[in-house]
């Protein structure tokens, strides 16, 4: 499993109609953080694919969707659950970091 990219098009389908958690990464191409975060989302995606889907939108292909959740900086994580936001968090952050996030924002999907 992947990191998948989605539209605004898909953005419904794929993430508020998803069976399990999803994160979603809100970047832009420009960005040097999101680089950064890049790298460790991929590393998620692979490691915790089973329980969590992981996705980007690129907010300058896909403005509807951000200007929808109120993305104003980047980049811009959230966690999706049952169609509703569970968790947001602005910045960059370690990979670490970013499990422990996961687990208190989805509870149960990672263990």
């Amino acid at each position: 499993m992947g990191v998948k990219s989605v539209t605004d098009d898909s953005f419904d389908a794929e993430v508020l109609g998803a069976a399990k958690p999803v994160l979603v990464d809100f970047w832009a191409e420009w960005c040097g953080p999101c680089k950064q975060v890049s790298v460790h989302l991929d590393a998620l995606a692979e490691e915790y694919g089973q329980a969590v889907e992981v996705v980007k939108l690129n907010i300058d292909d896909n403005p509807m969707t951000a200007g929808k959740f109120g993305v104003r900086g980047l980049p811009t994580l959230m966690v999706f659950d049952k169609g509703k936001v569970t968790a947001t968090h602005l910045g960059a952050m370690s990979k670490t970091r970013m499990v422990e996030w996961l687990k208190e924002s989805a509870p149960g999907s990672i263990a």
